[in-house]
């Protein structure tokens, strides 16, 4: 498993491993596609997919808290290119204050 914790890092100061195994087991696949280990936060179709998919589904958020959530992570994260499907996922977590719902 790639150390998916140190570019989590680089955004927030700890990472709780518990909910990181719970994303990359909620990912599965996905995280070995060229293009699906990332997200493109400023494209509509893949927001739409991220608030329909993880953030609906494992967070129970809805869609206008999901939306804002992973603008503010855009944001955050607007200085890096690529954006690593697992650290967007944990971000958006981390913001909206349910981290504890993946570990």
């Amino acid at each position: 498993m790639a150390d998916y914790s140190a570019d989590i890092q680089k955004y927030t100061s700890k990472v709780n491993k518990a909910a990181v195994e719970s994303i990359v087991k909620f990912c599965g696949i996905a995280l070995k596609g060229v293009d699906s280990q990332w997200v493109s936060v400023t494209d509509p179709t893949e927001v739409k997919r991220v608030v329909t998919g993880f953030c609906a589904k494992k967070l129970g958020l809805d869609a206008r808290t999901a939306e804002a959530a992973i603008k503010a992570v855009g944001e955050k994260m607007k200085e890096d290119k690529t954006k690593h499907r697992v650290t967007v996922y944990y971000l958006v977590a981390e913001h909206t204050g349910t981290l504890a719902k993946l570990g």
